[in-house]
């Protein structure tokens, strides 16, 4: 089992991961009759992206001996309806301005980031959008 996750009431939830004992509370957004005090389950989605993105980028950057601390990713969640769903998620991945990548290396974390497993998993009618800025050097 990965996680419980346990209805607060008021359309809150506490989402506990099992083997670190981390939680995570989530609210349903104000435009779904929530307070939006919380990540919503679709912002976690969105945002899983992301997260699932810098970590396979970090492991191709440690495979290629390439230092990507720093580098930024920021996330659009774009809700669709009937049904409500993630209609579209957009991903601006910023590099370090002192960062200086080869287009081969960039090429790389690129080809990392658009394989990563949860990139994989979203509904091909999810639309992903993803643009990598910077990574040239200039400072």
């Amino acid at each position: 089992m990965t996680s419980k996750v346990l209805y607060k009431g008021d359309l809150r939830t506490e989402a506990t991961h099992l083997q670190s004992g981390t939680t995570i509370i989530t609210d349903a957004p104000t435009d779904n009759h929530g307070k939006g005090e919380a990540f919503s389950p679709t912002d976690l989605v969105a945002t899983a992206l992301a997260s699932c993105m810098a970590t396979i980028m970090g492991i191709a950057a440690k495979t290629h001996g390439l230092a990507i601390e720093g580098t930024r990713f920021e996330v659009t969640k774009i809700m669709a309806s009937e049904p409500r769903r993630i209609g579209g998620i957009v991903v601006d991945v910023y590099y370090p301005e002192s960062l200086s990548l080869s287009e081969k290396e960039q090429a790389i974390l690129k080809n990392a980031a658009l394989t990563c497993p949860v990139f994989q998993s979203l509904h091909p009618d999810c639309k992903k959008t993803v643009s990598f800025h910077g990574g040239n050097g200039a400072a």
